[in-house]
């Protein structure tokens, strides 16, 4: 169906519309080879609250954006390379209903379709999509992913020192590393996360502690390798990354002791209809 599609004039006027809906503020989209293949609308998982996300399924990316008008506008647009990532099914319950998990190094956030059989439709399409992708390319699966962020309503209290309770003039915070949602005391630390972003970013106490411990570690095997007199690599980057939120500009602007809390499995353990693809 791709190669059939690939290049053909009803292809090239479906993307162009898709363009034409994100206006100046999004990226062109047209490829030689690329192939819409899809479109419908999720609920996304915020930090704040669930809202409805316009999705776009193409053979080689996912795009997504916040709806203004319904298919006649969007902003905010967000291109995932496929091969890069990796889907998580998550359990049901009673509240959440037919949600998986989108992960990929750099972001990873919680979906939800309006059916069971449309969330299962979803997952096949880009299943598919991605083990095309990653045979083409010749790379291996993702196996690095960043943390999704816990939403701001799963609790009241910081999640590492357990002490401080959220308020209106006590913010909430997210580490960047592990996800979980923090004060501002319990995260006063940068370190630099190159997968994330080219400057440090905010991590909490306990994963500014493992990630300088892992670099003071790397630099000296680096420096016991290499040969004598050799300076050690002080500022070398350690990889990670954690995953941010399309509204965390707007909702997070930003400017003790480790207690226990559960693992974010807590949280994230393992609308439009989805539109007919075209045959």
């Amino acid at each position: 169906m791709v190669d059939h599609l690939a290049n053909t004039e009803i292809n090239s006027q479906r993307i162009a519309a898709v363009e034409s809906c994100f206006g100046a503020s999004g990226q062109p989209l047209a490829l030689p080879g690329r192939v819409l293949l899809g479109e419908g609308v999720l609920t996304k998982e915020c930090r704040k609250k669930a809202k409805p996300r316009i999705f776009f399924l193409f053979n080689d990316i996912l795009v997504y954006g916040s709806i203004v008008l319904n298919k006649r506008k969007y902003r905010s647009q967000h291109i995932i390379p496929l091969e890069e990532v990796t889907l998580e099914l998550l359990p049901e319950t009673l509240q959440a209903k037919n949600r998986w998990m989108i992960k990929t190094a750099k972001k990873s956030f919680v979906v939800s379709a309006a059916s069971a059989t449309e969330r299962q439709e979803w997952i096949s399409h880009i299943e598919e999509c991605v083990r095309r992708q990653l045979r083409a390319t010749g790379r291996p699966p993702s196996t690095e992913h960043a943390a999704p962020w816990i939403p701001d309503k799963a609790t009241d209290i910081c999640m590492r020192c357990t002490q401080t309770r959220f308020s209106a003039l006590t913010r909430r915070h997210h580490c960047r590393k592990c996800g979980f949602v923090v004060c501002a005391e319990c995260s006063r630390q940068r370190f630099l996360l190159p997968r994330l972003s080219p400057k440090p970013v905010r991590v909490c106490s306990l994963c500014y502690r493992e990630l300088a411990a892992q670099q003071r570690q790397e630099e000296a095997e680096e420096q016991g390798a290499g040969s004598p007199g050799q300076p050690p690599h002080l500022t070398r980057p350690i990889c990670g990354a954690s995953s941010g939120d399309d509204d965390d500009s707007d909702e997070d602007k930003e400017g003790s002791r480790d207690g226990d809390w559960p693992s974010r499995v807590e949280f994230y353990g393992s609308g439009v209809a989805w539109s007919a693809f075209h045959s």
